[in-house]
């Protein structure tokens, strides 16, 4: 497998907000951010894992307990982080979580989380940031969206819809204030390993689905994710806005039709 190497010191003197901070393709971004040279303010429940980042990073972070899906606390967390670094440049809204259920089943508290955590906090963080980009002359924020976003999925109905509203609040946040100089995109993850994923990914029968549905043959790493945030909160995609980064080692390339090639050379 390909060693990914970090560019140049893309972020030196800039200051990046990540929120679901704590592990998997928040932790990784953070660590990819911080290694180009930002200094990164990292928001999540889990004050313990939070903490052990913010020690590993050192004086580049900063943790903030933070519940993405209360107001108040995420405008205190982005204020924080403006008092704490001096400006904002960068935000990637990453906190969520994910539910299985079908419409008549689905309890309605349930449907409710996981729209406040996987939408309303994007809303909120973008309500929050938009101000202190504008102070800081423009910037750049990234949205954990999916490819259950652009397509459905079987009995996941609710992160189904929060996940493709993410997309289409991207779109209207991007034309909104592209003339303002911040940048709105997002990030279009497959199925990747990460704690969040863990009982999918591990799960007997849906492990062996994935080895034949995803044309690369495996899952992706929260390093990879990482990358592509790290390009588009950079001035390397400096002319892209509005856009959906699809990262799924080539499931939405497929038509969902059966494999051909796998089914007449079968034998």
């Amino acid at each position: 497998m390909a060693k990914l190497v970090a560019p140049a010191q893309r972020f030196d003197g800039r200051v990046a907000l990540i929120t679901g901070a704590a592990s998997g393709i928040g932790a990784a971004t953070a660590r990819r951010l911080a290694s180009e040279g930002a200094r990164v303010f990292l928001g999540d429940l889990d004050e313990d894992a939070g903490r052990a980042l913010e020690r590993e990073l050192g004086d580049a972070s900063q943790f903030f307990r933070l519940d993405v899906r209360d107001l108040a606390q995420v405008d205190a967390f982005t204020q924080a982080c403006v008092d704490r670094f001096g400006r904002l440049d960068a935000v990637f809204n990453n906190a969520g979580i994910g539910a299985y259920g079908q419409a008549p089943d689905l309890d309605p508290e349930t449907w409710r989380d996981v729209i406040a955590v996987d939408l309303d906090s994007v809303f909120f963080g973008c309500r929050a940031a938009i101000p202190q980009l504008r102070h800081s002359g423009g910037g750049a924020i990234v949205n954990t969206a999916s490819i259950s976003g652009l397509f459905g999925d079987y009995g996941l109905l609710a992160y189904n819809a929060a996940k493709g509203a993410v997309v289409n609040l991207t779109r209207a946040l991007a034309i909104d204030h592209a003339r303002e100089g911040i940048r709105v995109n997002a990030v279009c993850p497959g199925p990747i390993e990460t704690p969040l994923a863990k009982g999918l990914i591990e799960h007997a029968v849906v492990s062996v689905e994935y080895e034949r549905n995803i044309p690369m043959g495996r899952v992706g790493r929260a390093e990879e994710v990482a990358s592509a945030v790290a390009f588009l909160a950079s001035e390397d995609a400096s002319y892209i806005t509005g856009a959906m980064l699809v990262i799924d080692g080539g499931v939405t390339a497929a038509t969902g039709q059966a494999n051909f090639t796998r089914a007449f050379t079968a034998g």
